[in-house]
C-alpha cells in the first residue's frame, strides 16, 4: 500500500518488521488493523512521540515543544478498494482514543512536487480529510526520512511535514 503515490515506497519485509517491532514493544503504542474477513486490508499505527526516532522528534525539540506531551501517528494505509467507507475515520478515532491524556497528536506526510512524474492524474491529496478531522499543517515542523522509491536502487532523503491537533 505504501507503493502508491505519494510514498512510492520500495521496501522489504525486513524493513517493515523492524519498523513494526518498535510499535509492538512500546508501552502505549497501538497497531490498528482493518480486515475483510481474515484478510488485512489496512493498518494504522501510533505511539508516544518520546518513543519515536530522534529525527522525528527533532522538529518538536527545535520548536521548544515537550515531546512527552505529544502522541505520534505513524502510518495509516488502506487498500484503495476500501477507501471512502469510513475506515480512515475509524483509524483516526482509534488512534485519538489511544492518545488520551496527551496534549497533542501529530503525524507527518511526505512532500512531493505537484509535477512529480509518478503523480497519477486523478490524485487527490488527503489535506481536506485531515482538516475535517481537526488537524492543521505545520510548515514549521518538518523532518527528513530516507527510503528507496520505486525505481531507485538506493535510499534517498524525503521531506515530511507534520500536521497537529490539540486534544
Amino acid at each position: 500500500m505504501f507503493r502508491d503515490f505519494p510514498y512510492l515506497y520500495n521496501g522489504d519485509i525486513a524493513d517493515e518488521q523492524n519498523y513494526l517491532r518498535v510499535y509492538a514493544d512500546t508501552l502505549g503504542a497501538a497497531i490498528i488493523v482493518a480486515r475483510d474477513g481474515a484478510r488485512i486490508v489496512g493498518v494504522s499505527t501510533c505511539l508516544p512521540l518520546a518513543a519515536e526516532t530522534a529525527s522525528v522528534q527533532q522538529p518538536f525539540h527545535a520548536a521548544g515543544m515537550d515531546v512527552s506531551l505529544i502522541f505520534y501517528f505513524g502510518e495509516s494505509v488502506l487498500e484503495s478498494a476500501y477507501r471512502g467507507r469510513g475506515i480512515g475515520v475509524e483509524f483516526f478515532a482509534a488512534r485519538e482514543a489511544q492518545a488520551a491524556g496527551y496534549a497533542m497528536t501529530a503525524f507527518c506526510a511526505v512532500q512531493r512536487p505537484a509535477n512529480h512524474p509518478l503523480r497519477p492524474k486523478n490524485y487527490v491529496p488527503l489535506d481536506a480529510f485531515w482538516h475535517h478531522r481537526g488537524y492543521r499543517p505545520r510548515p514549521d515542523l518538518v523532518c527528513t526520512m530516507s527510503w528507496r522509491d520505486i525505481g531507485e536502487s538506493a535510499q534517498t532523503p524525503k521531506t515530511l511535514m507534520f500536521w497537529t491537533k490539540a486534544l
